[in-house]
């Protein structure tokens, strides 16, 4: 760790681009999905969460975990999802005291609806504007970072994902 107290020249240059990606990508990807789909990109990576979990359900407090949210944050989410019959709270089986979210077949009817639009947003945005070793670059280096933030890969997109074959 540097003792200076200010940003090297190089630092800077590396910086204040990637706050800039970290406040306009976010933005871009919630106006797509909620003009096309009226959800935001937190609903929508919270509902891939349900989809993908075995049962398509999963505690709630797993699923904060897994989706960097606050419980008061996800409660939230998940009422206003629940409200649009999207999700169901249950009592968890296993935990008499826990509560599931589940993703419902609405929910499941909507996520597909909103995947096409939003792989088409990632791929102009983020995707299309890298070669292949760029994408690799952007690989490496957001796993060595996210291996700081998150070091015991609570958060589902911290996990590495094994690689398969481009078709």
């Amino acid at each position: 760790m540097t003792s200076s107290r200010f940003y090297t020249p190089d630092e800077l240059d590396t910086w204040i681009p990637l706050a800039a990606l970290l406040e306009l990508l976010p933005r871009e990807l919630d106006a797509q999905l909620l003009r096309d789909v009226d959800l935001t990109h937190f609903d929508y990576f919270a509902l891939s969460m349900l989809a993908n979990a075995v049962g398509h359900r999963l505690q709630m407090k797993e699923l904060a975990s897994m989706t960097n949210a606050t419980m008061p944050r996800l409660s939230h989410v998940v009422s206003r999802l629940e409200r649009r019959g999207l999700v169901a709270r249950e009592r968890n089986n296993a935990d008499g005291r826990g509560v599931d979210a589940v993703i419902t077949p609405e929910g499941r009817r909507a996520l597909l609806q909103a995947t096409p639009g939003h792989v088409a947003q990632v791929r102009s945005l983020v995707l299309d504007a890298l070669d292949a070793g760029q994408r690799a670059q952007l690989r490496e280096i957001t796993a060595a970072v996210l291996a700081r933030l998150d070091p015991d890969g609570r958060m589902a997109a911290s996990r590495p994902r094994p690689r398969v074959a481009d078709a």
